[in-house]
């Protein structure tokens, strides 16, 4: 639509999503360009975790990105301090976690270009603060890696760290 900008980034592990420093931590706008500052971040990925952002003006789609009930499937790379034992993949994929603000349901795929058995497809349609790091260290892993790599119908196409283009509304 007219006058609407949508961008992706890959963000590095190291900057935070929002628009003010927080300390000596730097901004993912640090990356941008001025004509690019208005924009709004559609959800967010912690400071330890890198990947895909897609930024934006218009807020209906932000609002359509983001909203439980439009179930926009988001798929991360993630790796484990250690293997996770198949008991633990079945409760996280099959039953869920019981985390303080509610049941935490993943899809896993483990990985098979990592014979450490450490490395997992994570997918999810929702994103509670920091899930999918909560979801493993409640039955006793932690994540050591997070990188999305796909937001609904958004890949990081071939954007290295801290590199960003604009794209269509899809």
């Amino acid at each position: 639509r007219k006058g609407f900008t949508y961008l992706i980034l890959n963000k590095p592990v190291g900057y935070v999503c929002s628009k003010k420093r927080q300390g000596d931590t730097p901004t993912l706008f640090e990356l941008l360009p001025e004509k690019y500052q208005g924009l709004k971040t559609v959800g967010r990925l912690d400071k330890d975790s890198s990947g895909l952002i897609l930024l934006t003006n218009d807020g209906d789609f932000a609002f359509s990105m983001t909203h439980p009930k439009f179930f926009k499937i988001k798929s991360y790379i993630v790796k484990l301090n250690r293997p996770l034992a198949p008991l633990h993949q079945q409760m996280i994929s099959d039953m869920g976690i019981d985390l303080p603000d509610g049941k935490s349901k993943l899809f896993l795929k483990k990985e098979e270009s990592d014979p450490s058995g450490c490395t997992f497809l994570v997918e999810m349609s929702e994103g509670r603060n920091r899930q999918i790091r909560r979801t493993f260290l409640a039955v006793g892993y932690k994540v050591v890696k997070l990188h999305r790599i796909e937001f609904g119908r958004y890949t990081l196409e071939n954007l290295k760290d801290g590199e960003f283009k604009e794209v269509e509304k899809r």
